[in-house]
C-alpha cells in the first residue's frame, strides 16, 4: 500500500524535525525515545530507523539491545531513564493506563530544561504519529524513505 507523496507533508515533517533539534537534547537520547515508543507500537520501520539513527550517533550495541527492559539495566543514566519513562507513560494510553503520572512528569522535569523536555515530549508525539502512518499504510523494515 502506498501513500501519495504531498510536499506539504515532507515541509510540515521538516519543521517539526528542526523544532525537536532547536531543544538541545543529545541525539542519542532522542534515538533511544523514538526507539522505546516505536517498539511499543511495534513499528518495525521506525525500529530500525532509530537503530540506526543511534548507531549513526555513537551509541552501543548494549544499550540498543537493553532499551526494552531499560528499568532492569545498569546501562541507562537517570535523565535517560526519565525520558524513556516519560515515553512509555505518554505512548501507553490505551486500554486505561494511567499515562503521565505526576511522578514521572516531575522526574523528567527534574532532569530536563524546559526547552528540552520540549523537544522530548514533541519527539514522542512525533514518532507515535509515524507509527501509526507506518502500520497504516503497512510500511516495511529497512526501506529507506
Amino acid at each position: 500500500m502506498k501513500s501519495a507523496a504531498n510536499p506539504d507533508v515532507f515541509t510540515a515533517i521538516k519543521h517539526l524535525h528542526k523544532a525537536i533539534a532547536a531543544g538541545g537534547v543529545d541525539e542519542r537520547l532522542l534515538s533511544l525515545v523514538h526507539l522505546r515508543a516505536s517498539q511499543i507500537n511495534g513499528c518495525a520501520p521506525c525500529v530500525f530507523a532509530s537503530i540506526a539513527s543511534a548507531r549513526k550517533a555513537g551509541e552501543t550495541e548494549d544499550r540498543l539491545h537493553h532499551v526494552a527492559a531499560w528499568r532492569e539495566t545498569p546501562f541507562f543514566t537517570d535523565e535517560e531513564r526519565a525520558a524513556l519513562a516519560l515515553t512509555e507513560a505518554a505512548t501507553r494510553l490505551q486500554d486505561g493506563a494511567a499515562g503521565v503520572t505526576d511522578e514521572i512528569w516531575d522526574a523528567a522535569a527534574d532532569q530536563f530544561t524546559e526547552e528540552q523536555l520540549s523537544a522530548i515530549i514533541l519527539e514522542i508525539a512525533t514518532t507515535n504519529f509515524f507509527n501509526r502512518i507506518n502500520r497504516t499504510i503497512r510500511e516495511q523494515a529497512g526501506k529507506t524513505w
